[in-house]
């Protein structure tokens, strides 16, 4: 099966600016690898174990993102409970570099119950953003105690409208900082710049990897499955792709729960207000 990467090169670039940032940061941490039928998955695990009955967090980023871009969330999540952050197979990152050829999501939600057994085995919520909110609902552990979903995929078609495609087009043509953060604007509430590092970060998955197409609104039958566990749907009041109106009657519909809305955020509301999603976070580790 074919590489997400182009080439060897690119792969390799793309682990050295994860392993740099990793061995860069201050805070307590370890990684390891855990064997899938997805392949390889790395696994950061931030804070100590929790306690006897008490759930963890499992952290399942979104397209293109991963355990290394994401360290002042995990920061940040560290305070309310253990977190153990997956890079994605088949997404930039340190897991394996391929993706499922069929029943994509299905696979995912098949990889997420392996690792689930292997690293939570006590149970944990799960934060899913993004890619990872539709894996996340996929999954039928039953060792997830809650989910946690922040701007998902999986319930609604996201929306590419004529000015984000206006950004993403340059980006793919020609994937430089300033392209990246022309693209990353429309992630984030107006007015809001995008993190240097996070437009570096976009302009190196650009020039080395093949991009993958947002995953379509899950069937009726997986959704109705995840209602018998408690979910949390979060979203930012910005967010271009999956805009509140949509989301709100489609959680409510598919889920039975409300939506929250986060007033100064957009798509990428897991970084603008983390600190709003660790009190979701917090509500959900005690939901049974």
């Amino acid at each position: 099966m074919r590489s997400i990467y182009r080439s060897a090169a690119a792969r390799d670039r793309v682990h050295a600016w994860c392993e740099r940032r990793l061995d860069a940061w201050p805070v307590p941490h370890t990684r390891s690898c855990v064997d899938t039928s997805a392949g390889v998955t790395h696994v950061t695990t931030v804070g100590p174990a929790p306690a006897p009955g008490t759930p963890g967090i499992v952290l399942v980023p979104g397209t293109n993102m991963n355990a290394a871009v994401s360290l002042d969330t995990l920061e940040s999540l560290s305070a309310v409970g253990q977190v153990i952050a997956l890079d994605v197979p088949g997404q930039p990152g340190l897991s394996a570099d391929v993706r499922p050829r069929r029943d994509r999501t299905a696979c995912y939600g098949r990889w997420l119950s392996e690792v689930m057994d292997r690293v939570a085995p006590r149970g944990a919520v799960v934060v899913g953003h993004s890619l990872g909110g539709a894996i996340t609902l996929t999954c039928r552990s039953e060792r997830i105690t809650a989910r946690v979903l922040v701007s998902p995929a999986g319930l609604v078609g996201l929306r590419v409208g004529p000015a984000v495609l206006g950004a993403t087009l340059p980006w793919l043509l020609r994937p430089d900082v300033p392209n990246a953060e022309r693209l990353l604007r429309h992630m984030v509430s107006p007015g809001t710049e995008p993190p240097r590092a996070l437009a570096d970060w976009m302009a190196l998955v650009g020039a080395s990897c093949r991009s993958s197409l947002a995953p379509p609104p899950l069937p009726r039958s997986v959704l109705t499955a995840a209602r018998t566990t408690p979910a949390f749907v979060v979203v930012g009041k910005h967010d271009t792709f999956l805009p509140a109106s949509a989301l709100r009657r489609a959680a409510g519909l598919r889920l039975g729960t409300d939506l929250l809305v986060i007033g100064d955020a957009g798509h990428l509301v897991l970084d603008e207000a983390v600190d709003r999603i660790a009190l979701v976070v917090s509500e959900a580790l005690g939901a049974r």
